[in-house]
């Protein structure tokens, strides 16, 4: 019997305690762009001016937006299990008296995701929305500004979003559970 490669290679996954411990230890500094995807340390690219200025604003739109339904946070991770930490470039969470300052938000606190894409399109695609839609985070928006372009994932079932859409009209775009955070999108891109 034949084994591939892939058969004979034992992997030690990391779990997010270890993680932790890492940055605690100083292995992991707290300016290092890494985040915990499925038990594996992975970098992450360096934050173009593009992309910058697009979480920016889009930060801004959203606190506006959102007032006191929700809470932006920004580039900060959130726990979706015991190997997953992500730190996407947004999130909207359920409101919390403690600003999640005694825990991590997990996915149940967490009302969209958004990532930034300047030179992550392929990655925030292929590996970000199938672990996001597997934990259940309702909503994903993916910008992709290389391109002009905002794709939404909603309604996760099974790993996979269901609707997938890319609105034409950027005028009025709501997060899925909360309409009335409708944004003017249109000078996004």
């Amino acid at each position: 019997m034949s084994s591939t490669a892939e058969e004979l290679i034992v992997r030690h996954r990391l779990t997010v305690a270890d993680y932790h411990r890492m940055g605690e230890a100083g292995i992991l500094h707290e300016d290092s762009r890494v985040e915990l995807i499925e038990g594996e340390i992975i970098d992450m690219a360096p934050i173009g001016s593009r992309h910058a200025g697009t979480v920016c604003q889009l930060s801004r739109l959203l606190e506006r937006a959102v007032g006191d339904h929700a809470l932006v946070w920004t580039q900060n991770p959130f726990i979706l299990d015991d190997h997953s930490e992500p730190e996407p470039d947004i999130a909207l969470l359920r409101p919390r008296a403690d600003f999640y300052k005694s825990s991590y938000p997990r996915p149940k606190d967490v009302l969209l995701a958004i990532e930034v894409a300047e030179s992550s399109l392929r990655y925030d695609q292929k590996v970000k929305a199938p672990l996001y839609a597997r934990h259940g985070i309702p909503e994903l928006w993916v910008v992709d500004v290389e391109n002009g372009r905002l794709t939404i994932y909603r309604r996760p079932e099974s790993g996979v979003y269901q609707d997938v859409v890319t609105p034409s009209a950027m005028t009025a775009v709501a997060p899925g559970l909360l309409p009335v955070a409708a944004l003017d999108l249109s000078g996004l891109f």
